[in-house]
């Protein structure tokens, strides 16, 4: 127990700090990251704050569709809000094309290992993830259609709003899932989480 609870808050942590890092890279967001900066945009509060806020107008969702939160997920809401607007407010933007692509890049990679940490702890999804899977077993929809849906809508709406979609968008939607998938049999030695992942489901990344 005592190693899932360090892997869930280092991870939460690391997927905070890393969304800061993408951010301050200015080269584009990962879907859910473009809806909350269009929306950060419009409103007087940080943008870890909007983030914090999405999450608990998820979690209302899940009522409906009879999800149960867990550790994880209520730690989710609150530690990536407090440790993206650290981030922000501890790093510089980032200026220069190879300084931006460097970001960009570290960003991408410290977010899959966030992700397996806190997934890989096995202490409940995040508010994004379990939406999605609770929207699979209430529809009968497959998993691609329904994460396409969701990520689609939040993408097209952050980006009317304002938010920065761009190269590092596509980094993102295609790297994460390798990354990931490359370093679950490293988490797989030490912790729960994906141990009944079927390897032909795909794995849910968001926050």
């Amino acid at each position: 127990m005592f190693r899932r609870l360090i892997a869930l808050y280092a991870g939460l942590s690391l997927y905070g700090f890393s969304m800061a890092v993408m951010i301050r890279a200015g080269l584009g967001l990962d879907p859910w990251d473009v809806f909350h900066q269009g929306v950060a945009g419009h409103v007087p509060v940080s943008f870890g704050t909007v983030t914090a806020a999405t999450g608990i107008l998820v979690l209302l969702a899940w009522i409906p569709l009879r999800q149960r939160p867990g550790l994880g997920t209520v730690s989710n809401v609150v530690v990536i809000a407090v440790t993206v607007d650290a981030g922000l407010w501890l790093l510089p933007q980032a200026h220069g094309p190879v300084l931006q692509i460097a970001a960009m890049g570290a960003a991408v990679a410290l977010n899959a290992v966030a992700t397996v940490l806190y997934i890989g702890a096995g202490m409940g999804p995040g508010p994004r993830d379990g939406l999605m899977t609770g929207l699979v077993r209430r529809t009968g929809w497959s998993v691609r259609v329904v994460r396409t849906t969701i990520e689609v809508t939040v993408l097209a709406t952050g980006w009317l709003l304002g938010g920065s979609v761009g190269v590092g968008t596509l980094v993102y939607a295609f790297g994460i899932g390798p990354l990931i998938q490359l370093l679950i049999p490293v988490a797989n030695r030490y912790l729960p989480g994906f141990h009944d992942v079927r390897k032909e489901e795909p794995v849910a990344v968001a926050p």
